[in-house]
């Protein structure tokens, strides 16, 4: 009998080492096809799940209530799975090379509990040849097992969506791989347990890892190029959002806006494929001028906030400034690697200290990463501008009349109003007199 039936017949578990945005919705979903063991060293987030409280605000605090995954921080209690799925993230350092210290570590606490007979698949965006040259060696060491005679290895690149509700697990195709031909049916037809659109099987582990670190390479350069329009439009005096629209009516006309391009994916993944490059002896030519557009961004709409609070003749030191949004993007509790920090530090350097209001944020994570004490958005009054950062619902619900009780009472030509997702109506702003700009 396959591990695979093993699984379905409820003999077997699988595991889940990341319990974060990736790693638990893949643990619920499994659960409810077999036993799943969800383990994180975060104590915290543990007890979280296991009172039925969803902290990512993926799957919500009624399907963790509901689940039957088995949540723990005991790593012995991964020797009881079979099958392991490793959803950690992979960060990049502050000279933009790999961090791959989660994944080496999620690795070692795996290979310590490893028994023969296993499958592992990791799950985590790294460059060609981290699965088979740094992971599994790592692995072996500790488990003292040997790949591909006591266990077998694969990777299938994470895809979920953070804070998209319509893009789930189960509705985007998976990638499948493994280090051999048994392997990779044991992981596809496992995976297609729980995703529902299907899985695609690629040919290698390395061909897997390339695909996943190239779809978030691909989304920064278009919104690099975005960003270039942005400014170069700006200068024209045209508005981008208005150029988009109408160029967008062409069929074949990629939909991709101007913004802050944070997180811990898009941020961070062409990294780890130019710093592959270079091991080889290629330097980016496209993938690191994408980069330096779009890691510029937070500073360059800082510096037009000051240009128009200028316009308006509005001191720029001490200026009461607020921002709404700090999360990567919308709709996400996340903050980390946010790009809005990039703003609030670039005003910092005005003498403006801004007022951050993100009811949606994790506010403990925003204290502890960044040391930023987060505002409820009924604090926002007198102020001179107004900043939106994320285009959270609870902000494009935000109507003029709220938006004007944001302000000190002045005549409107003096309340700045800057956007970086242009959720608001430009002309109807414009109309009523604002000081408006957007990205």
């Amino acid at each position: 009998m396959s591990l695979y039936d093993r699984i379905i017949n409820r003999e077997e578990k699988i595991s889940l080492v990341g319990l974060g945005y990736v790693g638990m919705p893949i643990a619920v979903a499994f659960a409810r096809k077999a036993e799943v063991i969800g383990f994180d060293l975060n104590k915290e987030k543990i007890a979280l799940y296991r009172s039925g409280i969803d902290p990512t605000n993926e799957v919500g605090d009624d399907v963790i209530a509901a689940t039957s995954v088995d949540f723990t921080d005991d790593e012995t209690r991964l020797k009881e799975a079979r099958f392991h799925i490793v959803a950690v993230p992979t960060p990049v350092n502050p000279d933009h090379t790999p961090d791959l210290t989660p994944v080496e570590g999620a690795s070692r606490i795996l290979g310590r509990n490893l028994m023969k007979g296993s499958v592992v698949v990791f799950e985590s965006t790294v460059y060609p040849g981290v699965t088979e040259e740094i992971c599994v060696p790592i692995l072996e060491k500790e488990s003292g097992l040997v790949c591909g005679r006591d266990f077998k290895i694969g990777y299938s690149p994470e895809r979920i969506n953070p804070g998209d509700k319509v893009h789930r697990l189960e509705t985007i195709t998976k990638i499948v791989s493994g280090m051999d031909e048994e392997t990779l049916e044991e992981i596809a037809r496992t995976y297609e347990l729980v995703v529902e659109a299907g899985v695609y099987r690629a040919e290698s582990i390395k061909v897997a890892e390339a695909a996943k670190v190239i779809e978030n390479s691909q989304r920064d350069i278009n919104i690099a190029f975005m960003n270039e329009l942005s400014v170069i439009f700006n200068r024209m005096g045209i508005d981008t959002k208005a150029v988009l629209a109408a160029a967008g009516t062409k069929w074949n006309f990629l939909n991709f806006t101007p913004g802050l391009v944070g997180g811990h994916c898009i941020g961070v993944d062409p990294y780890y494929l130019t710093y592959k490059a270079e091991q080889l002896g290629y330097h980016s030519q496209v993938i690191l001028s994408g980069r330096r557009i779009n890691d510029d961004m937070g500073k360059y709409v800082a510096e037009n906030l000051v240009k128009s609070l200028i316009r308006a003749d509005i001191p720029v030191k001490r200026a009461q400034v607020a921002i709404l949004g700090f999360t990567f993007k919308e709709n996400c509790p996340d903050t980390r690697n946010t790009k809005v920090i990039d703003i609030v530090r670039e005003l910092e350097e005005y003498g403006i200290r801004p007022m951050i209001v993100d009811p949606v944020a994790d506010a403990k994570e925003a204290k502890g990463l960044y040391g930023v004490e987060l505002a409820g958005l009924s604090e926002v009054k007198e102020m001179d501008a107004v900043l939106i950062a994320v285009s959270h619902q609870v902000f494009t619900a935000l109507t003029p009349e709220k938006i004007d009780g944001m302000f000190k009472s002045r005549e409107n030509e003096k309340k700045v109003i800057v956007e970086v997702k242009g959720i608001l109506d430009k002309k109807e702003m414009l109309g009523r007199g604002y000081s408006y700009w957007r990205l």
